[in-house]
C-alpha cells in the first residue's frame, strides 16, 4: 500500500448533522495523507523527473496531500460509489456543482440541494497541485523537487501574462499561484515577447524595457518571482516571458496522488478514514481538471502498483480536446492557453494518425495496454469548442469525418452553454482574470444535464446499464460548421462578434529535441492548424446540435457561447476566454419592430407565462425521455426557465 500515513485535522457532522434521505446523516473528514511510491515501478514510470526526487529509506518518493471527505456517518446506509474530486485550483468543485450549491465558496462545501448525499454517494476532494498556496480554505499539495547532485534543477520555463488593465508588474505564475524563481536576474538571453492576439505573430520587447522586479512601498525593488515594465503591459495583449528558472517540481506526482487516494481509499484497512472502503470509485474533473484526467488517461496513470485499476469511470467536464501542465519539468497547471504539452496529439479516444506528424494514437491506448480503461463520460459546454479544441474529441484533425465513440465511453455537448455555470439575474461582470464582456454573461444552467451524466456512468459501472447515446453536432449532418458559418448565420440586430481570424485556435506543437522526456524549447514552434467545429444554429441563432435543453427548444432568448471582450479592456474584436452571453428576446412584436430584430417576440411565441410554462415541460420531459435528464429534475428544469422567463422580461422593460 502506497499510503504510509493519514492525518486528521478534524472529523465533525457534515451540514449540523442533517439526514439525506436513505443515506442518514453525513461526516466531514478534513486532514492530510502521504504516499511513498517506488519510482521504479512501471506503473509510475510516465510520472517525469520521479528518478531525480528524493527517496526515503526504502528508495521511495514521498508526496503529501490535503484532502476533505463527506461520507455517511454509517458506511452500510451510502451506495457504496466515491467521488473523487480533483480540485480546481484548491477548490473543491464536486459538491458545488452537482448539488447545485449558490454563491458561496466552492471550499465550503455547503450541501446545496444534497442531491450526492441523497442518492449516497460520498466525496473525496484531493490536493494535487503544487503550486497553490494553502490559504483560504484551498487544499495544497507538496510534490518533491527534482534534484541534480543534490541540487534543484534548471531550465528553461515560459509565462503568459494577459493583462485586462494596463499594470506594471506581473508574478512568474499563473492564477497568483507559487512561481518558478529565475535563477539571474539579469540572464540576457531571457525574452519577454508581445502578440495581439492568439494566433498573432510575435514581436520581441526588447530586453532594457523590462526586469525581474516589483513595485513595493519603497519602490522597484529585484525579484526573483517578478516581472516589471515601467511602461506598463497593455490590456488585450497576449505576453509570454521566457527564461531560466529553479526549483523544478516534479509535478507529475500530483497524477500519483489522484490515483492512489482513488486506490487507498476503495480498500478497506485501518488507515483508511473509511475504514469500510467502497465498491467503486468514480474521479471528476471540471475544466482544468477535466483535463488532468484526460492527461491521467493519455500517461496510463490508472493501474496502481498492484495493477488494479484506480478509477472504474471518469466524468471529464467541460476539459474540450486538449490535455494540460501536469506531467513535464516546469509545469504550471493552471497554465492552459500556452501552446505547449496539453496542446499535443492525440485528442480523441480511439487511435488516428495525425494528418500533420503521421503520428498515430488514441487517447486511451496506455490504460487499454494494461488493462485498465475506466468508462468515460465527456461533457462540454459550447464554449470549447469556440476556443478551438472541443470538436477534437469527436472529429478527425482535419475536420473531415466524424469519429464514432469508443465503446466505454459517451460524448455530452451541452448546447448553447458557457464554460460556468450560467444564471439570473444576468452578470454584467466577469470576473475571471479580471476581464469583462461587452455583452451580459449566458444564463443557461447546464448542471441538471450533469446530473444525468453521473447518474448513467455510476448505473454504467454499478449494473452494466449503457447510458444514451452521444449527442453532439456532426460532419455528416451538416450540423458542424467552421466558427466563421455560425458567426455568419446570426440573427440579431447590431450584435459585435468577434473577428473570426482572431478566434482560439490548436496548432501542431515542436517542443524541442528533448520533448520526450518531458523537457520543453520556448516558445514552442506552432505549425499546422487543427479542426475547429462548432454547431450550426437556428433561425434564432440559438445552436441547433448537442443535448438542448428547454433554453434552446423553447427560448427566451438566444444563448451564444462567446462573448466580445469589453472595449476598455483591449481586444474588443476577440472573445473572453470560456465566456458566453444571452440576448433575450423582445417583450412585444412593436418593441421589435423598432429595433429591427427579426427574432420573434415574447407575446408572438407565448401568449402567457403558464402557456409558456407548460411548452417547457414537455420540451424536458422529452429530455427524460431521452435519458438526458432525470426525472427528479423536471421541477428544476421549470423554475429555472421561469426564472429566465422573468428575467427576459425584466431586462425588455429596463431597457
Amino acid at each position: 500500500m502506497t499510503a504510509i500515513s493519514v492525518h486528521i485535522d478534524r472529523r465533525e457532522a457534515y451540514a449540523d448533522g442533517v439526514a439525506f434521505g436513505e443515506a442518514g446523516t453525513y461526516e466531514r473528514i478534513d486532514g492530510s495523507v502521504t504516499f511513498s511510491v517506488d519510482p521504479l515501478h512501471e506503473a509510475n514510470r510516465a510520472v517525469v523527473d520521479l528518478d531525480l526526487a528524493p527517496r526515503d529509506e526504502g528508495g521511495r518518493v514521498r508526496f503529501t496531500a490535503d484532502f476533505v471527505i463527506i461520507t455517511p456517518r454509517e458506511a452500510g446506509r451510502g451506495n457504496g460509489a466515491l467521488i473523487v474530486d480533483v480540485v480546481n485550483r484548491g477548490r473543491p468543485r464536486a459538491i458545488p456543482m452537482l448539488n447545485r450549491v449558490g454563491p458561496a465558496r466552492p471550499q465550503d462545501l455547503a450541501p446545496g440541494d444534497g442531491f450526492l448525499f441523497r442518492h449516497g454517494f460520498s466525496v473525496a476532494s484531493i490536493g494535487w497541485q503544487w503550486d497553490v498556496y494553502r490559504e483560504d480554505g484551498l487544499l495544497g499539495f507538496d510534490a518533491p523537487l527534482a534534484l541534480s547532485e543534490g541540487k534543484p534543477v534548471t531550465g528553461q520555463s515560459i509565462v503568459e501574462i494577459r493583462p485586462n488593465t494596463r499594470e506594471r508588474t506581473f508574478p512568474l505564475a499563473n492564477r497568483g499561484h507559487r512561481p518558478y524563481p529565475a535563477v539571474d536576474l539579469q540572464e540576457p538571453a531571457a525574452r519577454l515577447i508581445v502578440r495581439d492576439f492568439e494566433d498573432g505573430e510575435d514581436t520581441e520587447v526588447r530586453r532594457s524595457a523590462w526586469q525581474f522586479a516589483r513595485e513595493t512601498p519603497d519602490g522597484v525593488q529585484p525579484s526573483a518571482e517578478h516581472i516589471h515594465m515601467p511602461d506598463g503591459f497593455e490590456p488585450g495583449r497576449i505576453y509570454h516571458v521566457i527564461y531560466t528558472a529553479t526549483d523544478a517540481r516534479v509535478v507529475g506526482t500530483g497524477l500519483l496522488a489522484v490515483r492512489e487516494i482513488a486506490s487507498f481509499l476503495r480498500a478497506p484497512s485501518e488507515l483508511n478514514p473509511c475504514a469500510a472502503g467502497f465498491q467503486r470509485v468514480i474521479g471528476f474533473g471540471v475544466s482544468q481538471t477535466g483535463r488532468f484526467l484526460r492527461t491521467l488517461l493519455a500517461h496510463g496513470l490508472n493501474a496502481d502498483e498492484s495493477g488494479r485499476a484506480a478509477f472504474d469511470g471518469l466524468l471529464v467536464h467541460i476539459a474540450g480536446g486538449r490535455l494540460g501542465e501536469f506531467n513535464h519539468r516546469f509545469a504550471q497547471p493552471s497554465q492552459q492557453s500556452v501552446s505547449g504539452f496539453g496542446h499535443r496529439f492525440p485528442f480523441a479516444d480511439e487511435p488516428l494518425t495525425d494528418p500533420y506528424s503521421g503520428e498515430t494514437a488514441g487517447l486511451l491506448d496506455r490504460v487499454r495496454a494494461v488493462g485498465v480503461a475506466p468508462r468515460v463520460i465527456y461533457t462540454n459546454s459550447s464554449a470549447e469548442y469556440w476556443r478551438g479544441d472541443g470538436s477534437l474529441v469527436h472529429v478527425d484533425p482535419a475536420g473531415e469525418r466524424d469519429l464514432a465513440s469508443a465503446p466505454g465511453s459517451r460524448i455530452y455537448h451541452f448546447a448553447g452553454t458557457q464554460h460556468t455555470v450560467g444564471s439570473v439575474p444576468q452578470r454584467r461582470e466577469i470576473a475571471e482574470g479580471g476581464g469583462q464582456g461587452r455583452y451580459g454573461a449566458n444564463v443557461t444552467d447546464y448542471r441538471p444535464l450533469l446530473r444525468a451524466a453521473l447518474s448513467h456512468l455510476d448505473a454504467w459501472i454499478a449494473e452494466g446499464a449503457e447510458p444514451p447515446p452521444s449527442r453532439h453536432a456532426r460532419i455528416v449532418d451538416g450540423t458542424a460548421v467552421p466558427r466563421a458559418t455560425a458567426l455568419a448565420a446570426q440573427p440579431l440586430p447590431g450584435l459585435v462578434q468577434p473577428d473570426p481570424e482572431r478566434l482560439w485556435v490548436v496548432r501542431t506543437v515542436d517542443l524541442g529535441p528533448e520533448a520526450g522526456r518531458g523537457i520543453g524549447r520556448y516558445p514552442a514552434v506552432e505549425g499546422d492548424t487543427y479542426a475547429a467545429l462548432v454547431s450550426a444554429v437556428d433561425s434564432d441563432g440559438n445552436e441547433v446540435a448537442g443535448v438542448r435543453l428547454p433554453d434552446l427548444t423553447v427560448p427566451v432568448g438566444t444563448h451564444l457561447p462567446w462573448n466580445p471582450r469589453h472595449p476598455d479592456t483591449g481586444a474588443a474584436e476577440q472573445i473572453l476566454p470560456m465566456q458566453g452571453s444571452s440576448h433575450f428576446f423582445a417583450p412585444t412584436r412593436a418593441a421589435r419592430d423598432a429595433t429591427g430584430d427579426p427574432r420573434a417576440s415574447i407575446e408572438e411565441r407565448y401568449p402567457s407565462r403558464e402557456a409558456y410554462r407548460e411548452r417547457v415541460q414537455v420540451a424536458a420531459e422529452v429530455l427524460i425521455a431521452e435519458r438526458y435528464l432525470l426525472a427528479e429534475d423536471l421541477d428544476v428544469v421549470i423554475e429555472a426557465c421561469l426564472a429566465r422567463y422573468h428575467e427576459a422580461v425584466a431586462v425588455a422593460a429596463a431597457e
